[in-house]
């Protein structure tokens, strides 16, 4: 199957379709990225579910372990789909080795490798599929060809682990797409990033105009990577999903899309040591819940996004409600205490069941 392309002018398009579309037929969903996409992981490690206060991210004033004040694209797509992924954490927690419509394995504060911006022991993207794919992989087993697959990451790399080779961090999602295709998935979205500079946390300081730059060179590169690995991989859809061009237009014509604020958060404080001093009222007007993370309408338009990519062809329902536009998967988890240890997260990690029991045997 051709990969679908996602041109700067469908997207726009989708902006006016409303979430609810004829749904395209998948099994599973299985997502692997940073906070953007992030439903509960980080928040089970760090004791959500005995005080949701004090837990990153604390609830409230963020939502049931998002890092967004409601739902966030993961959640609106599932809803389409009839699919909701169980955060991998959630298997440790409740003991079960039930996977019924695939699973989330992002987390907070993840990079696009092995690690974490913020805390050793909780995997990167490539990590994160690795640990997905292996068993598949070792065992001569194939992952569900009819699963819809999500990559989002390398925003944590540039804004909080400083690094600069994007020849590397676009590597490293290239190798995530590659590993999934090799364990036999056929549908694997690809996101690229947002403006990096225009993120709250560094606009107007010196460092806006050198993480545009790099936003610049990673997206470009990444596309080159998705087209070459098109090519080397015959069967495979790869759906590339341009976050950056959405994000330009709804900073441009703010209005235009609901928003009265694309400049300034939501939530006021130091959200990195976790000292939030307020919160709006209004955070739906916003386009940034705080100074990384996008508010719930936000997460709405990548949703849309992401559906008009899998399924150009369906024909929406009526509606007034226009999409409102994500900003891409800014720094996993900019509130992550590091006071948590690798031995910590080695131990739950450890404990959560392999996806194995979910296998395809090869005919």
């Amino acid at each position: 199957m051709k990969k679908e392309i996602v041109t700067a002018g469908f997207l726009l398009l989708s902006l006016t379709l409303p979430l609810k579309a004829s749904a395209a037929i998948f099994s599973q969903f299985n997502v692997f990225g940073d906070s953007l996409s992030d439903t509960g992981n980080v928040f089970n490690l760090t004791g959500g579910l005995r005080n949701s206060t004090q837990a990153i991210p604390p609830s409230p004033p963020y939502f049931n372990g998002r890092f967004s004040n409601n739902k966030v694209w993961v959640d609106f797509v599932g809803e389409e789909l009839g699919l909701t992924p169980t955060p991998i954490t959630n298997l440790a927690v409740q003991l079960t080795t039930t996977l019924p419509n695939g699973t989330n394995y992002a987390f907070g504060g993840s990079n696009s490798g092995e690690d974490n911006a913020f805390v050793p022991g909780i995997p990167g993207v490539l990590a994160q599929v690795r640990s997905y794919t292996q068993p598949f992989l070792t065992s001569n087993q194939k992952v569900d060809p009819n699963g819809l697959y999500a990559i989002w990451g390398g925003a944590n790399d540039y804004l909080f682990s400083q690094k600069t080779d994007v020849n590397q961090i676009v590597k490293n999602l290239s190798d995530s797409v590659e590993l999934l295709a090799q364990a036999g998935a056929k549908n694997i979205l690809v996101f690229n990033l947002p403006d990096l500079g225009k993120a709250p946390l560094v606009f107007g300081s010196e460092n806006s105009s050198i993480l545009t730059t790099l936003t610049n060179i990673h997206n470009a590169e990444l596309a080159t990577s998705v087209d070459q690995l098109s090519n080397k991989i015959p069967g495979v859809n790869i759906i590339p999903v341009d976050i950056n061009s959405l994000v330009t237009r709804v900073l441009t014509n703010p209005r235009e899309f609901g928003f009265k604020d694309v400049t300034n958060p939501c939530v006021v404080g130091n959200t990195i040591q976790g000292k939030i001093e307020s919160v709006c009222d209004n955070p739906n007007d916003f386009l940034f819940f705080d100074t990384v993370h996008p508010t719930s309408p936000t997460h709405r338009l990548v949703a849309n996004t992401v559906l008009a990519a899998i399924k150009p062809k369906s024909v929406p329902e009526s509606s007034s409600a226009l999409g409102l536009l994500a900003l891409g998967a800014l720094g996993g988890a900019a509130m992550l205490k590091r006071r948590q240890t690798q031995s910590t997260m080695t131990v739950v990690l450890n404990e959560i069941p392999s996806p194995q029991s979910s296998c395809t045997s090869v005919t």
